[in-house]
């Protein structure tokens, strides 16, 4: 149940955030920070390297000096709700930001600017996927090293996310362009 929980608490916000940075730019009137096709290579990628993982979590320390969790009380509580909400703005302000700060003050393409929107949601996944491997205690507690698939998944993705901005086939499949 444990893990279920925190795949749900890293989808939410993640997700969330995704749409609301396009929304954001409809409302605003300014071209998409990522076109559709990029953020389907987000969610696919992201879910199966990053998200899965959560699966294989250890059992915390803690679990069975727990109380029985009250079967009424929903998945997501109001904490998780507020933690959600908080990463879904941080995606948001994040990305959109970076989008129009490249453009205006870097002079960035908008291929680039679009690569890095990429890159810095997949960044932000890759993070709060960290801070999701325990909703009560720290990684340093858990241990770096105790769920080696999550740290084969971010391997991966990052090694995914370098031929995504570099390899000249990936550039033309997802109109994005290599950056500095």
């Amino acid at each position: 149940f444990d893990n279920l929980t925190k795949f749900i608490v890293w989808t939410i916000p993640t997700n969330l955030g995704e749409g609301l940075i396009l929304l954001t730019a409809i409302f605003f009137g300014v071209a998409l920070p990522a076109l559709p096709v990029q953020l389907l290579w987000v969610n696919m990628m992201t879910a199966t390297l990053l998200g899965l993982t959560l699966v294989f979590e250890p059992k915390e320390p803690n679990l069975m000096d727990r109380k029985p969790r009250d079967p009424q009380e929903p998945i997501l509580t109001y904490p998780l709700f507020m933690r959600s909400g908080l990463v879904t703005l941080i995606l948001l302000g994040g990305a959109f930001g970076l989008f129009l700060w490249e453009q205006k003050f870097n002079g960035a393409t908008i291929a680039q600017a679009r690569t890095l929107v990429v890159n810095t949601i997949v960044m932000v996944e890759i993070f709060y996927l960290l801070n999701c491997r325990s909703l009560s205690r720290s990684v340093q507690s858990l241990g770096w090293f105790s769920n080696r698939w999550l740290l084969a998944g971010v391997g991966a993705m990052v090694l995914a996310q370098v031929a995504f901005t570099h390899l000249p086939f990936m550039n033309r499949l997802f109109h994005t362009a290599p950056l500095g």
